[in-house]
Order: structure tokens, then C-alpha cells, then sequence
């Protein structure tokens, strides 16, 4: 499982927290097992099977610039609670932990995994895309959001909104929307997400086995008689 745990910055206001669950609840709903909550001091929590809506998660609360980020991938213990605030486990472990390292990294993010599970590698790209986001003009933001928008609609397939329908909705050319996608280097950000939603998806899958294989090394200690 992918747990997210966000703690505001010191400059976050007051309703930071609700306006960023209603956003992950609209934008993902369907991918968390558990609703995002808020805890009292302002955290807000996450929890989700899903590499795509890990990464996209993390992304959605970096943009607001008022978070510092962590995302934990490790086992959740199961049968799930009813909220977040009573979800426990390896995994949630982890987001903790990267919760406090995402306090000493220039971009406020920071992935931590259980046992094996090789998230060093990750860091660096998703702070190269968090760079790359960094740069974007609010017409950037506007074309990606519509984009988005319609692959959303489509089941978040490659496929979904087209520059096209894009155009269309701004009022302006097919020519002028691929010159606004190319200065924003949206292929790039698009194609980037995808590899790192294969890279987390691999770490949480190196995470389950190391825990599988920690619990049968326990249970045949304890099976094996004592001297």
C-alpha cells in the first residue's frame, strides 16, 4: 500500500487541509480504500493500492506549495479500519519517516520504503518533475488541468483529453495549444509520470515480498524447537 502524510508549512492557512481533501476526494475518490482525513494538528492522510494515484496524490499536494510531503510504501495491516487515523502498519511507518526527511529536502517531498523495497532511485526523479512543474506558467497549469481533465473522464487512459478539444475549450487554435503543450514540456511531465508509477509499483511489490518473507522467517523461528 502507498501511504501519503502531509504536514502544512508554516505558512499554511487555516483551511489548507479542507481544501486539499476536497480536491484529492474529487480528483481520486474511487482510488482509496479509506477516505483522506485531516488529524487535529492539520495532517492530512492518504492511503491508496494505486502506484498512478500514489504519485498523482503527491503531486496534487506539492502544487499548492503549502505541504511538505511524504509518501511511505509498505503493508498496511488489514482488515482496513474505518478512517485513516486508526490505519497502522509498515507502511504507515514509512510515510511518517518520510514525512520528517521531507522537512530537509529543498522540494518538501520524500519517499521511504519497507525493508528492501529501492526507493533511493526515486527521489531524485520525482524531484526532477517537481523542478520541471516548478516552471510552468499559469497557461501551463491551465492546458495540463484540461488535459487531465478529459483523461480523467476516460478512465485515465492515455487516450483522454486531446489537445483538440483543448483548443476548443480555450477559444484559441489547435497550433496555438501545441505551442502553449511544447513550452510546458507536457509530453515530458506526462511521460515522466508514467515511469515513476512503474518504479513505485515495483518498489511496493519489492516492499510486500520483503515483508512476506520477514513474517515466514519469524513464523519458522518461532515453530523451530529451542535447544
Amino acid at each position: 500500500m502507498f501511504v501519503v502524510i502531509a504536514a502544512p508549512l508554516a505558512q499554511a492557512d487555516p483551511a489548507a487541509a479542507a481544501r486539499a481533501l476536497l480536491g484529492l476526494r474529487a480528483r481520486f475518490d474511487g482510488d482509496y480504500p479509506l477516505a483522506p482525513d485531516a488529524a487535529d494538528s492539520g495532517d492530512v492522510r492518504a492511503l491508496t493500492p494505486s502506484p498512478r494515484a500514489a504519485l498523482e496524490t503527491v503531486l496534487h499536494l506539492a502544487r499548492a506549495r503549502q505541504w511538505r510531503v511524504g509518501l511511505g510504501i509498505g503493508a498496511v495491516r488489514t482488515p482496513l479500519p474505518a478512517t485513516m487515523r486508526d490505519a497502522s502498519g509498515s507502511g504507515v511507518v514509512a510515510a511518517h519517516d518520510a514525512l520528517g526527511a521531507a522537512a530537509r529536502r529543498a522540494s518538501r517531498c520524500a519517499i521511504r520504503g519497507e525493508g528492501t523495497s529501492p526507493v533511493e532511485p526515486l527521489e531524485p526523479l520525482l524531484d526532477l518533475l517537481l523542478a520541471h512543474r516548478e516552471r510552468w506558467s499559469e497557461q501551463g497549469w491551465q492546458l495540463h488541468d484540461l488535459l487531465e481533465a478529459g483523461r480523467t473522464a476516460a478512465g485515465g487512459t492515455q487516450a483522454g483529453g486531446t489537445q483538440a478539444d483543448a483548443a476548443q475549450t480555450l477559444g484559441i487554435t489547435p497550433q496555438a495549444v501545441s505551442k502553449r503543450a511544447r513550452a510546458a514540456g507536457l509530453r515530458v511531465d506526462a511521460e515522466a509520470r508514467t515511469a515513476l508509477t512503474q518504479l513505485l509499483g515495483a518498489a511496493l511489490s519489492a516492499a510486500l515480498s520483503s515483508a512476506a518473507l520477514n513474517s515466514a522467517t519469524r513464523s519458522s523461528a518461532a515453530l523451530r524447537p529451542s535447544a
